[in-house]
Formats: structure tokens, sequence, C-alpha cells
């Protein structure tokens, strides 16, 4: 079994479609903490100065007509202030850099996003390849055994991806880390271990993908059939739950999102016996209350259950369909 896994790495290395969706798993992120880095980079001196030079005009129209701006009538030199505050304020802004931030909706989520989907497509690729050249059969003449090539193949598609996703979701969150600390921004105590944990969960959720890309094109032997499928999953899916008005915590993203954050918030409909006279709902907490925490042991066990509904389908398919 060692020799057959060292096998399929050494075959998943060489495929040219795989590389390069690697290469992106590791270029994008970097890209992504360089624009996090131009966006939330402070302002300079000159900088500042321009912005204010330019909107001297708009200041002294201010001025002039006060009521236009949300200014109040005043004193001249507290308009001065009130006016420059209210035009300056926006334009002077730029984002907070904050590990927490990053986290909660910022670009975290969207490094995970990021490698799911392009592992995914490694796992669906490396077997899709196999299935249309045609090279399964010749496989299957020196190991017979379908289900040691089946488990060397996902074993090898999963490990790949799990090291690739945690080293860059580690890198990534070292690099957004190291830039706080470059800038001397506080960083709040255990932010740093609960931002490398958060990537780790991503890390396992997009291995989790890549593995189960690769078990649903084993079963359709065909690439474009599994990204049709899953196209219909992820879009047409969560319409399908909303439109039926099923709970919010059937939301594929909310669960992804539950296991990514360690737990997340979902609403959910209570009845109009929960409401007050005043229409207020009760103390928070209580059975009424609309907002409630979906954890990431059930986000585990949403996709859990559907990634080894998946694998058992595709085990089972391997090994009793022919292979042309």
């Amino acid at each position: 079994m060692r020799s057959l896994f060292a096998v399929e790495l050494t075959r998943l290395r060489w495929r040219r479609a795989v590389v390069l969706l690697l290469l992106l798993a590791v270029a994008i992120p970097g890209v992504m903490l360089a624009a996090r880095a131009w966006t939330t980079r402070p302002m300079t001196q000159s900088e500042i100065a321009q912005i204010r030079a330019d909107a001297e005009g708009q200041i002294s129209e201010c001025l002039q007509h006060p009521r236009r701006y949300g200014v109040p009538p005043q004193h001249r030199d507290r308009a001065q202030r009130d006016c420059e505050r209210s035009i300056l304020t926006w334009q002077l802004h730029r984002d907070k850099l904050t590990l927490a931030g990053e986290r909660s909706n910022g670009s975290g989520v969207a490094v995970v996003a990021v490698l799911t989907a392009l592992l995914l497509l490694m796992g669906t690729t490396f077997v899709g390849h196999d299935w249309s050249t045609g090279s399964m059969s010749n496989q299957l003449l020196f190991e017979p055994r379908r289900g040691r090539v089946w488990t060397a193949k996902a074993l090898a598609v999963t490990t790949v991806a799990l090291v690739t996703a945690a080293i860059v979701s580690t890198a990534y969150w070292l690099g957004v880390w190291g830039l706080m600390l470059a800038r001397d921004l506080p960083v709040r105590d255990g932010a740093l271990v609960d931002s490398l944990a958060f990537g780790l969960r991503g890390a396992g959720f997009a291995a989790a993908a890549a593995l189960g890309g690769f078990a649903l094109t084993t079963l359709f032997r065909s690439t474009v059939a599994t990204m049709g499928v899953l196209f219909a999953v992820t879009v047409a899916g969560g319409l399908v739950v909303a439109m039926l008005g099923i709970g919010e915590h059937w939301q594929p993203q909310k669960n992804v999102g539950a296991i990514v954050k360690n737990g997340t918030i979902y609403y959910r409909h209570v009845p109009q016996s929960c409401y007050r006279e005043e229409g207020q709902l009760q103390h928070e907490g209580s059975p009424c209350d609309p907002a409630a925490t979906l954890s990431a042991t059930a986000g585990v066990g949403y996709y859990g259950a559907a990634l080894l509904l998946t694998i058992g389908a595709s085990t089972i398919s391997f090994r009793r369909r022919d292979v042309a």
C-alpha cells in the first residue's frame, strides 16, 4: 500500500493541471495578502494634505450652506470643524487591519473559499484525467485490487490538499500578524492562535472538499458531470432551501461558516406567542430568541454525512462497475 501511495503522489506531482492549481492555491492568497496590506496602509502626511486641498471647495460650500451637508448653522469656527469632519471623515478613512476582523467577514473567509475551490478542482481533475484517457484500466492491470487503488488515490489527493492548505493558511495568518507588528498595531492576546486555528479548520475543510471532488468524479467518471453536480448543490441547493422555508441552519454557507469560525449565528423563526405585548422578543438566550448558535460539530456533521455518502457510493461503484 505504501508503494502504491508513493506512485499516486508521483502521478499527482507530474499532472500539469494539478501543479497549476497548486500554484494558484499559493499565489492567490499571496495576492490577497498584498491587497489587504495596500488597502489598509496608513495615510502619509502628503496624502492627507492632498485630500484636504482637494476638499477645500466642498468645505467652503458647506460653510456657505451648512444645512445641505447636515451641519447646523453655528459659530464659524465650530462650523469649520464640523464641515471638515463631515466631508473629510470618509475620505481619510481606510480599513482597519485586525485579526478578528479578517476572521469574521474579512479576507480569511475568502482565503478558505479560494483554497476549497482550487483543491476541489485538483481532486476532480486528477482522477478525471484517468477516466477521460482510459488509463484507469491500465492501472488496474498492475494492481487488480480496486479497493487499494481507490484508497491510494484518495490518500494522495487528501494529503496533498491538506498539506498545501495548511501551509498556505498558516503563512497567510502569520503574514497578517507580521504586518500588524510592523505597523505597531495592537494585537489582542490569543488572537494569533485563534487565527491559526481558523486557518487550520479551513484547511481541513478544503482537504475534505478535495476528497469529495475525487470521490464524485470516480463515481460519475466525468469531470464535467462532477462540476455540474457541485454547481447545482452549491448554488441551486441554497436557493431551494431558502424557497422551501427550511431553517437557515440548513444553508450550505452557514455550515461552512460554523466549521471554519468554530460556530456561527443564524436566525430562526419564532412563534407569535413569543412576542410580548410591546412586540419585543424575550431575553437573549431564551427559546424565543431568534438568534441561535450553529456549532462547528453541527457543521462537520452536515458536510461529513454528505462526504461519507459520496465516498460509500464511489467505492461501491469503483469496485463493481466495469472499467472500459
